[in-house]
């Protein structure tokens, strides 16, 4: 078998040919937090074994400390790589907690004469922070939407790295086992938990974890790629042709579904012209933005909203029941969300679902109502009767 020295020499060029070409390849593309963060791990990792080859010299006595110090940081940077996919940051203090504790334990041992020092510490403080980043990957494949149309891709490489960091967090904590039951120089300690084992198998899960961290870093950019193509930019809500792509399949099953017909409702705000002559367009935007997050507050799961263009929006409503009391509640909500700034009020026209007629078709259907409520003095709720 190799001796440690080889090994770690291996790892330390194996692991610098994965940072150069993940921070090449992905990060500088995606630039997301948790690529970034695996970066830097992998930058920790690196200088970590570089010090840990410096045992036996004069400075063992500073970069053995050193070494357990940097390798825990690493793996809480894993931590926070894992939990930035939540969308989710870990405080500086949690970060750094483990690593001082660990250099602490280091330094006050037997840093100059023990390879081990503070070999509990370390390999606790390893076991803890790849056992966190397991559980917020956990966290996240049980929060995911198994809906979206990346779901599986992005589940398999979130599952991926779960399995794999769990696995480290087993390792290293029966490592902190044996450690204590047997002490480092017994045999069944060095066989199956000594540098050497550590260092192949942390050698080969580096790739691999590379591996799942670009293609993580894939489907983020896929995804953002597909919702800004379905979606508007300044509201978020569904743009005009992913509406009337979605909208097909509910005015398909119009006439099979047993309910009260859905409803199309176009929504328009009035004296939205004045409101960006008066106050300018940053006031407009707000007013924008303002009735789209009331519209995703007050519609249904199933129902859709996205935003025509200009100030003209449109809901859809599979089943249309209670479309006006829907339109009125609202136009509510919105009023009351007015801010320094007049807030136009909104004019809705309301047309029901007929398949035979078609989505393009029900939606001018809807238009003709809205601009009869304009007509009749804005700020109500018209249903269009042909």
């Amino acid at each position: 078998m190799l001796d440690t020295a080889t090994l770690r020499v291996a790892f330390g060029v194996v692991g610098l040919c994965v940072l150069v070409l993940f921070y090449g390849v992905t990060y500088r593309t995606t630039r997301s937090a948790y690529s970034g963060w695996w970066c830097a791990s992998l930058g920790l990792f690196l200088v970590s074994a570089l010090l840990f080859l410096f045992n036996g010299t004069a400075v063992q006595v500073v970069a053995n400390p050193m070494g357990n110090t940097l390798a825990v940081l690493g793996a809480a940077f894993v931590w926070a790589a894992a939990r930035s996919l939540r969308g989710a940051t870990v405080p500086r203090w949690q970060l750094g907690l483990a690593p001082v504790v660990v250099m602490v334990a280091s330094f006050l041992d037997d840093p100059a004469d023990d390879i081990w020092t503070g070999g509990p510490f370390f390999l606790v403080g390893m076991a803890a922070m790849l056992g966190m980043s397991t559980y917020e990957l956990s966290v996240l494949l049980r929060d995911h939407d198994r809906t979206r149309s990346d779901g599986a891709q992005f589940r398999f490489a979130v599952w991926s790295l779960a399995v794999i960091s769990g696995l480290m967090a087993v390792f290293y904590l029966l490592r902190g086992a044996a450690f204590v039951a047997f002490g480092p120089t017994d045999v069944v300690f060095r066989t199956a938990f000594g540098s050497q084992a550590t260092t192949l198998l942390t050698m080969v899960l580096l790739v691999v974890v590379t591996f799942g961290m670009s293609e993580l870093s894939h489907e983020h950019q896929t995804s953002e790629l597909r919702v800004r193509a379905t979606h508007d930019a300044l509201t978020g809500l569904l743009n005009r042709d992913e509406f009337l792509r979605r909208s097909e399949d509910v005015f398909a099953t119009a006439d099979r579904n047993g309910r009260p017909p859905g409803v199309v409702m176009v929504a328009d705000l009035d004296s939205f012209k004045a409101l960006n002559d008066g106050y300018g367009h940053a006031a407009g935007d707000r007013a924008l933005t303002q009735f789209a997050a009331v519209c995703r507050e007050v519609v249904g799961a199933d129902d859709l909203v996205a935003r025509l263009g200009g100030d003209e929006f449109v809901l859809l409503l599979p089943n249309g029941e209670h479309a006006e009391q829907v339109a009125e509640e609202i136009s509510r909500q919105y009023l009351e969300r007015r801010d320094d700034h007049a807030s136009p009020t909104v004019s809705f026209g309301i047309a029901s679902i007929d398949a035979a007629v078609g989505v393009k078709d029900t939606i001018v259907r809807a238009d003709v109502a809205l601009y009869q409520a304009k007509a009749a003095g804005r700020d109500r709720v018209v249903r269009y009767d042909a």
